[in-house]
């Protein structure tokens, strides 16, 4: 009998707040300011709150939440981008952990790393002198044809097409692989620079502590 008394008692209870909370509803009141600053209280809602923005007041007097004035179509963009912005540097640092995570699964410790880049700067010497050795023998090559043509011309005799032809290929040869050497001499040096950032890259991540799975 006392359980049934509490049950009727809560429902009474919870019948006069939804009553009181949809009176305050029904007599609700809009509350914005305008461009002068001057307060206005309108029982209607107007365009102009609306643009400025406004709150809801209700019967008791109390605010019951704040509607934002619409953003403009320069504002929305300025929101889109920023959004665009962080969405970018939220997978950009996703992706450097993954990187990270692969290049301490890559090389365990400073020493492996070392290696690794000794190993390619070892390559590339090995691409420098194979092509030093090409470009000797080419303009050895060259020389020799060089010093045929001008044995032709001091005797008088024309110069023959293919032996022209050579030089000419000769030449051409030669200036790439001179721009192939030079190419890869810069390349062990931007190798050993971008080594330098990895590697105290690569110390500064050992010394983190790693993320809990």
């Amino acid at each position: 009998m006392r359980r049934t008394g509490s049950l009727i008692a809560l429902a009474l209870l919870l019948f006069a707040a939804t009553t009181a909370l949809a009176a305050d509803k029904s007599h609700q009141r809009y509350r914005w300011t305008d461009a002068q600053g001057v307060a206005h209280f309108d029982d209607v809602l107007s365009d102009a709150a609306i643009q400025a923005g406004y709150d809801i007041i209700g019967d008791s007097g109390m605010k019951i939440r704040h509607v934002a004035p619409p953003r403009t179509a320069e504002q929305q963009k300025a929101d889109d981008e920023a959004e665009a912005q962080k969405k970018a540097a939220e997978k950009a640092a996703a992706t450097q952990v993954q990187q990270d995570a692969q290049m301490l699964a890559a090389y365990p410790t400073e020493q492996t790393l070392s290696d690794a880049h000794t190993a390619q700067l070892a390559m590339i010497d090995q691409y420098i002198q194979s092509t030093q050795i090409s470009l000797q023998s080419q303009e050895k090559s060259l020389t020799d044809m060089l010093s045929h043509a001008a044995d032709l011309e001091r005797t008088g005799k024309p110069i023959p097409a293919p032996l022209s032809k050579q030089i000419e290929t000769l030449r051409s040869n030669i200036e790439k692989q001179k721009a192939y050497i030079a190419a890869k001499q810069q390349e062990k040096i931007d190798s050993t620079a971008k080594f330098e950032t990895e590697l105290a890259h690569y110390r500064e991540v050992r010394g983190k502590p790693r993320a809990q799975p």
